[in-house]
């Protein structure tokens, strides 16, 4: 069973950047970690995953801006995002076992993440 809690959202204008931050404990093993979000009325959208082998994979909305990185020696996953933009407005949830990484699906079924956090980006 894993555990995993999100940090670092918050409210930034239009242009702005955050760090997500993603911290897992316990043990896991999966072929795809990442992030997904989901706003009202909109369905839930991959936004990056990490393969098993280290590559990664973004969405389309997200490419060039976004940056998913993950810091093994602290178990900690991150998504820097930059030149943020309204649209962007969501919850992020860092996921296990909910993302296919390539190409970068969302899958319904089982798996795991945590509360998530609120990132709002004004115009």
């Amino acid at each position: 069973q894993v555990q995993l809690v999100e940090s670092g959202g918050g409210s930034v204008q239009d242009g702005g950047s955050l760090t997500l931050s993603c911290a897992a404990s316990g043990t896991y093993s999966t072929p795809c970690i990442g992030w997904f979000r989901e706003a009202p009325g909109k369905e839930r959208e991959g936004v990056a995953g990490i393969g098993s082998d280290g590559t990664p994979s973004y969405a389309d909305s997200v490419k060039g801006r976004f940056t998913i990185s993950r810091d093994n020696a602290k178990n900690t996953l991150y998504l820097h995002m930059n030149i943020l933009k309204p649209e962007d407005t969501a919850m992020y949830y860092c996921a296990v076992d909910a993302l296919i990484c390539d190409p970068l699906t969302v899958v319904d079924g089982p798996g795991d993440w945590g509360q998530g956090t609120q990132v709002t980006v004004s115009s």
